[in-house]
């Protein structure tokens, strides 16, 4: 497995592309609010209990309240409550929890209103950002993470990863945190801490010690609620930390800055795969080159194909998403069965299935109906590829055998908003008309700018962005548009087409891919 990383810097902000043997996996957006994101811990103030759902509404600072549940207290909820109160009134004189001493748990069954009421300051943290109409869903069970570990304040448990087989190497790392860790303080040991020498687990910890002591310094303030006291990283560390493998083989930038940000954070979590991080230059632009734009249109509509021309049907409702596999104009395996050409073609559509649940980041009920196959060991073997293609989503899941209809039932756990990108749109040409501007036309203005820019401005170097249709029609034929430029103007004008511009969307560009403007000079 090849894994790259696509970082786009640009005004509206980051834009993170994972690719898996070059094709796109996941899509992150980083705007320059960044607010509100899962693991961010705020102090809130309560603004409204309701006993019948036996739930507070939390004011964060975002527009509508935040919810918690009172399952979401936590059970050492009277501990964390104790510590921030004693924090902000300036009695807790170190962060350090040696000499804490907690409180009694909190029932299981008890009533939110026992333990909460109206204005009282508490903290909290994000476990689901808002979402559609919704506010943020709070816990106030507070964890940090970090590359290796998760640091458990108020708790003396050791928790391993499951994913994690080896007896042996479970029992080291659950001796070594036992030794290492702070008293009163728990820890959860990734996956990615398996096999992992000492010392970077050891300084993973002090990093999350010291993340501590700045939640605790900024509690000292006393600030006034709402207040962000401890925000997580930046989408572009926040994917390093918790997906960053030896099977990363480039992280590739367009930003000279965020480069250098980008190599001191990989080079403390993998010293020595800092040299992965690599700056791009591209005349085209970084996810055109790369095809970014073009798999995004092809994953995000209602319609996505598969390679061997079938295609899945997914509609999104409020309740649930719906998944149809089609045969489409699949070419049969010769010689093969019916239900052979069945099965094959539910394995691609599953494995297809995979990516885009990941790439959407779809979440809650997905119920998926696969072609009808009548043989149950043809069903078992799918369910059993669905369930082993679904291990590597990071995203709690769970998946159901297949239903006597055929209909597998997926449920997937989701913590932020779906990434929704619209694949249709009211065309920019026509303004929904129906009719544009003639082609013939068309290249007369886009010649007259040329001209302009070539006998008015001092640019040397000049280059054309149009849409890929475009490209082809001025490159068409021996004698071309573009050749006729050529000998007109004596200067060979670049063409490149992007499939991310619009029909009649163009550009002038100059030799350091500074775009160059009609009429100004």
């Amino acid at each position: 497995m090849n894994f790259e990383l696509l970082i786009d810097s640009n005004a509206s902000g980051v834009t993170l592309a994972l690719l898996k043997n070059k094709k796109l996996l996941e899509l992150h957006e980083e705007r320059g609010n960044n607010n509100f994101g899962v693991g961010d811990i705020y102090l809130g103030k309560v603004k409204k209990i309701i006993p019948s759902l036996n739930a507070a509404f939390i004011d964060v600072g975002y527009e509508k309240d935040a919810f918690l549940h009172y399952l979401d207290l936590g059970p050492q909820f009277l501990t964390v409550h104790n510590y921030s109160k004693r924090t902000l009134e300036g009695k807790q004189n170190t962060s350090n929890l040696m000499y804490f001493e907690g409180k009694e748990d909190i029932p299981k069954e008890g009533k939110i209103s026992d333990h909460l009421s109206h204005g009282q300051p508490i903290l909290v943290q994000i476990a689901k950002e808002p979402i559609s109409s919704k506010g943020p869903r709070l816990s106030a069970e507070v964890t940090i993470p970090g590359r290796y570990l998760v640091l458990v304040p108020f708790s003396n448990k050791v928790s391993i990863s499951q994913k994690i087989k080896s007896e042996e190497e479970r029992s080291r790392l659950r001796d070594l945190m036992r030794n290492v860790k702070p008293k009163n303080f728990g820890v959860i040991i990734r996956t990615v801490a398996e096999n992992k020498k000492v010392a970077d687990l050891e300084q993973d910890l002090n990093d999350l010690v010291n993340k501590w002591e700045s939640l605790y310094q900024a509690l000292k303030k006393n600030p006034t609620p709402p207040k962000r006291v401890l925000g997580e990283d930046n989408k572009t560390t926040t994917v390093l930390r918790d997906m960053l493998t030896e099977n990363f083989s480039n992280i590739y930038l367009n930003d000279e800055r965020l480069l250098e940000e980008v190599k001191s954070y990989v080079k403390t979590i993998a010293p020595g795969k800092e040299n992965i991080a690599r700056l791009h230059k591209s005349k085209m632009g970084m996810f055109e080159e790369f095809g970014i734009h073009k798999q995004i249109k092809a994953m995000f509509g209602k319609q996505v194909m598969l390679p061997s021309g079938g295609y899945l049907i997914i509609e999104h409702t409020e309740a649930m998403h719906v998944v149809d596999v089609n045969s489409g104009n699949r070419k049969a395996i010769e010689g093969a069965s019916q239900e052979e050409n069945a099965f094959q073609t539910n394995l691609e559509a599953a494995e297809e299935l995979v990516r885009i649940l990941r790439l959407r980041d779809m979440g809650g009920i997905i119920a998926v109906d696969f072609i009808d196959m009548y043989e149950k060991e043809n069903n078992r073997k799918l369910y059993d590829f669905l369930k082993e293609a679904m291990r590597s989503d990071r995203a709690k899941h769970n998946v159901l055998p297949p239903s006597k209809f055929g209909v597998v039932e997926i449920t997937r756990q989701r913590v932020r908003p779906e990434t929704d990108i619209k694949t249709t749109e009211k065309c920019p040409s026509c303004g929904g008309t129906g009719e544009i501007e003639a082609s013939v036309l068309f290249v007369e203005l886009v010649e007259m700018q040329l001209e302009y820019l070539i006998n008015e401005t001092k640019e040397k170097h000049i280059a054309l962005h149009v849409h890929p249709y475009i490209e082809a029609y001025l490159k068409k034929g021996l004698y071309s548009i573009q050749m006729k430029w050529y000998f007109k103007y004596k200067k060979w004008i670049p063409i490149r087409g992007a499939s991310d511009y619009h029909f009649l969307a163009y550009h002038f560009f100059n030799r350091k891919g500074e775009e160059v403007i009609w009429g100004a000079k």
